[in-house]
């Protein structure tokens, strides 16, 4: 059989399951292009207003669904505009594949239009090692096949994360005889689960037979790989207390008695005190980052040791990285935790955890948490406090809704204030923190789930960085919503320069002109895109606009003018981040020297 390059791609990508290809036409993708109008009864293009967009709507999309799609680009700018969205890929593990248009394979080294070649010829590929699992520079079409079958292979299994195969533009018009055999690439990687090693179960199963305080911490882990149910096996068999980190958040029911919300900096008391205070801790599929760890400070949110860690992970990188292990497990979370909870199983019963007094001291400090929480989330006051806007949305929603959010006060108080009952319902970028990605990530959600609603909710920065792609999700009618907290800057950051260095350090965050507020208006200008909008002030409207916005089936904006003052502008930071202060605050400097030295690296 004979095909071009390209037709290979078509043809790979649909055997893949693949349903949408996402990206930008230009000059060096041209015969990859016309492969897909050629095949658009088998896959769909979407034509986002930027690549960087593209790269964040197939991540939304997986992490939505659990498939990933493809994303194309011409040569250059169009390439380099993705790397944002591929490091906030590969660093949240989120698999994904990434084609790029690339320079002749004859015409390497002469400079040709958006070629970079004064260190070596054609070098663009070089931008993208650190972000992405693996990379694939296609010299001749005949190795694609090869190629595309070890990249869904790499993507797809161990720990999941972006891919690129570069195109030379003449390898993409290309032809080729095609063995179909070699093209044939679901029969070429692993179909099992990594089971992990049975002596260090048995090992860790004892552990937490034998623990009076155990918590389960549940990471971005065990929603890759579908473990909740075993996770709540695990816990109520148990009675142990589970507390989930951001990427972790959705996995077990936040109503559960057993659950203790989050642990961390920007999280929660009653997460910290039952992570700080366990004997026995199972972490799942997490990194154990310094904004979960309060910087790796003693007693903030864990006491490692004297608590014994028992840690599962699918990268044996992160085992013993940043803390030491009682019992340290390589495996797939499902099948470890799996196989856990059969050892558990077999060697105690279930405990009467409903009325212990562990169980009711979680309750309790649930309890003391959200009542924390009321007098901002349960506010009157016009602007509308962000936790009243929170607890507006959640009124709205229903179970099954998708919420995204990305950096900034309004992903840290969503995390500590809205609650999740079933998986893959919270999604926010973790590690990268990456603004702007939100609402693509959301168009790509609501593409992966279409008869659920999809709410983007982001503060008016984040907002700003991909508000074109209002014009795409108009263009394609992708009905997301986002919810757009406009507290008018960059909020996050003036606050924490406050906090970090007094009343007076706000610089360069805020939207001003001359010390006023200078902001668009956010719902006119989504509007003029075609989009469904409103701007809303009072507390009471948020409720009706989201309502009508959800209702509109369209792409849609609710804008809500929030408070901006300290203290009512964000959530709660009960752990310690180390931010560096400046010595020309001698006091500040000093108590910040005394918490540094408390961290354990």
């Amino acid at each position: 059989m004979k095909l071009t390059g390209s037709e290979i791609i078509v043809d790979m990508l649909a055997q893949e399951n693949v349903p949408y290809v996402i990206g930008i036409s230009g000059h060096g993708n041209l015969a990859l292009v016309d492969a897909f109008r050629r095949s658009r009864d088998r896959l769909r293009l979407i034509m986002p207003r930027h690549e960087q967009a593209a790269v964040h709507m197939a991540d939304g999309y997986f992490r939505a669904k659990g498939s990933p799609l493809a994303v194309f680009t011409s040569i250059g700018p169009g390439a380099t505009n993705t790397v944002i969205g591929l490091a906030t890929a590969y660093v949240d593990s989120v698999p994904l594949l990434q084609l790029v248009g690339e320079t002749h394979v004859h015409m390497r080294g002469t400079g040709v239009l958006q070629e970079i070649e004064r260190q070596r010829w054609s070098d663009l590929p070089a931008m993208f090692d650190p972000v992405v699992k693996r990379m694939w520079r296609i010299d001749d079409a005949a190795q694609i096949p090869r190629a595309m079958g070890q990249a869904f292979n790499t993507m797809l299994t161990g720990r999941p994360g972006p891919v690129v195969l570069t195109l030379p533009m003449d390898v993409q018009a290309q032809t080729v005889d095609v063995d179909p055999a070699v093209a044939d690439s679901p029969r070429r990687r692993p179909h099992n689960r990594i089971n992990g090693d049975a002596a260090a179960i048995d090992a860790a199963a004892d552990l937490l037979i034998g623990a009076q305080r155990p918590v389960i911490v549940v990471g971005g882990g065990v929603i890759l790989s579908g473990a909740e149910a075993e996770v709540l096996r695990l816990a109520e068999h148990l009675g142990a207390a589970v507390v989930t980190s951001m990427q972790g958040k959705s996995a077990f029911p936040e109503d559960h008695p057993l659950y203790a919300w989050h642990m961390g900096t920007n999280a929660t008391t009653c997460g910290n005190a039952m992570t700080a205070n366990a004997d026995v801790l199972l972490a799942v599929g997490m990194r154990f980052a310094d904004k979960a760890t309060c910087s790796y400070k003693p007693g903030e949110s864990f006491s490692i040791p004297p608590s014994k860690l028992i840690h599962v992970d699918i990268d044996p990188y992160e085992i013993g990285k940043n803390y030491p292990v009682e019992v340290g497990i390589v495996g797939d979370a499902q099948a470890v935790l799996a196989a856990l909870v059969e050892r558990v199983r077999t060697r105690t019963p279930a405990r009467s955890w409903q009325q212990s007094a562990y169980t009711n001291e979680i309750r309790e400090r649930v309890a003391a948490w959200l009542a924390s929480l009321r007098p901002l989330s349960e506010s009157q006051q016009s602007p509308v406090t962000m936790g009243r806007a929170i607890a507006e949305v959640r009124k709205v929603l229903p179970a099954n809704a998708l919420v995204l959010s990305s950096s900034g006060n309004v992903q840290a108080q969503l995390y500590q204030e809205m609650a999740f009952t079933q998986p893959r319902t919270y999604i926010s970028t973790g590690g990268f923190s990456t603004m702007g990605w939100a609402y693509p990530a959301a168009m790509g959600a609501k593409l992966a789930a279409p008869d659920r609603p999809v709410v983007a909710m982001v503060g008016d920065g984040d907002f700003l960085m991909t508000f074109q792609e209002i014009a795409t999700a108009v263009q394609y009618g992708i009905p997301a919503v986002a919810v757009v907290v406009n507290n008018q800057g960059w909020q996050a950051i003036r606050d924490l320069q406050e906090i970090a260095y007094g009343d007076g350090a706000s610089y360069g965050s805020m939207f001003e002109q001359e010390q006023e507020a200078i902001t668009p208006h956010l719902a006119d200008a989504a509007r003029a895109f075609g989009a469904h909008a409103a701007r809303v002030t009072h507390p009471d409207e948020i409720g009706p606009a989201l309502r009508a916005a959800l209702a509109s089936g369209a792409p849609a904006v609710v804008e809500i003018m929030v408070d901006t003052q300290r203290g009512t502008s964000g959530g709660q930071a009960p752990g310690w981040w180390d931010v560096p202060v400046p010595g020309y605050y001698p006091e500040r400097r000093a108590q910040y020297e005394r918490e540094k030295s408390e961290e354990r690296l």
